[in-house]
């Protein structure tokens, strides 16, 4: 097959993994190639959103806890993006990017397991590479790849050191583990920004319902539909008797139940037919033929009659500002 730019062929070292203290022998390395989907890969990347976003702590502590394990001046959370490298988190290293052709990552990311580069200077791949050659004058590199949930090779959790050196085996576990716990919190990340599309899009259907409402009804809003956790409910207006403002919700009192949603008072305003409800309070608004009477400031509601009992009027408070236009609405006689 011939390389295109939709894919990426990686002439990738196979780490040799000697015994503590065992130089990492040099000549000719074993290698393997791996076929990546790039604008796969790219895809997936950019599903979490991490590209050019602020610092965090969670990342820069995992950073910082592998150069401790490792026992490195350098280490950084890197991503590989189209043309660059680009770092979540560094120590000891020049924060943002730098151009993909010289970063050691976009190796690491497409192996297996770990990568480990014991001296750079002794490695025909990286002999020449201005990172080994000027600054930060790598010598050592070690990186575990950051895999997504597909498998896609994102970039990786790597250690450096400006002298040679050779990780032990519980070190390089150690930095896998690190590895691991980074793609953990991207993935948590990535399901806080599926669930917020996913708000979205029902919050969009809402609207569209509820805006659809007289065109699909009759011509009048004589029904509106209300979120209860992953379900859209249909209320008529004939059933609600008061709303009430609860912080950023309200309660729907309707003849059968009581609905908690996230909205507000000027919103169901606007939703409710304006000829059956009249805002009576800052924090309630009342269906009309609801009102059985009216006594100082506060109006008595019809209440929820039940087989076999009789129930209280509903108190509910008249705000001074809108007892006037309550008046106003009332068939007065």
């Amino acid at each position: 097959m011939v390389p295109t730019e939709d894919y990426l062929f990686a002439s990738v070292e196979i780490p040799f993994l000697p015994a503590v203290n065992t130089p990492r022998p040099v000549g000719r390395p074993r290698r393997t190639t791996r076929l990546v989907n790039e604008t796969e890969r790219l895809d997936a990347l950019r599903s979490y959103q991490i590209l050019d976003t602020d610092p965090e702590q969670i990342f820069d502590e995992l950073t910082q806890l592998a150069a401790f394990i490792c026992g490195t001046p350098m280490a950084a959370v890197s991503f590989i993006d189209k043309n660059r490298q680009w770092l979540k988190s560094q120590i000891g290293l020049a924060p943002g990017e730098s151009p993909r052709q010289n970063a050691f990552c976009q190796h690491a990311m497409l192996v297996p397991n770990l990568y480990e580069i014991n001296d750079a200077q002794r490695d025909p791949l990286f002999a020449n590479n201005p990172l080994v050659t000027g600054d930060p004058h790598i010598r050592f590199y070690a990186g575990a790849p950051l895999l997504s949930a597909e498998g896609q090779p994102l970039g990786a959790l790597c250690t450096i050191d400006t002298v040679p050196r050779v990780l032990t085996e519980e070190q390089r576990e150690a930095l896998n583990i690190l590895a691991r716990q980074v793609m953990s919190h991207l993935e948590l990340r990535r399901a806080r920004i599926q669930l917020d599309e996913e708000r979205q899009k029902l919050e969009g259907v809402i609207r569209m319902a509820n805006n659809a409402g007289e065109a699909t009804y009759t011509g009048s809003r004589n029904e509106i539909f209300v979120k209860q956790e992953q379900r859209l409910m249909r209320v008529l207006t004939a059933d609600i008797q008061y709303i009430e403002a609860l912080g950023d919700y309200v309660n729907i009192h309707t003849t059968r139940e009581r609905l908690t949603v996230y909205s507000t008072m000027k919103d169901m305003e606007i939703k409710l037919p304006s000829h059956d409800f009249a805002r009576i309070h800052r924090k309630y608004i009342v269906r009309l033929d609801r009102i059985m009477s009216i006594e100082a400031d506060t109006a008595l509601l019809d209440a929820v009659r039940e087989a076999g009992a009789n129930r209280p009027p509903v108190q509910v408070p008249i705000g001074s500002s809108y007892k006037a236009g309550l008046l106003g609405r009332l068939n007065l006689v």
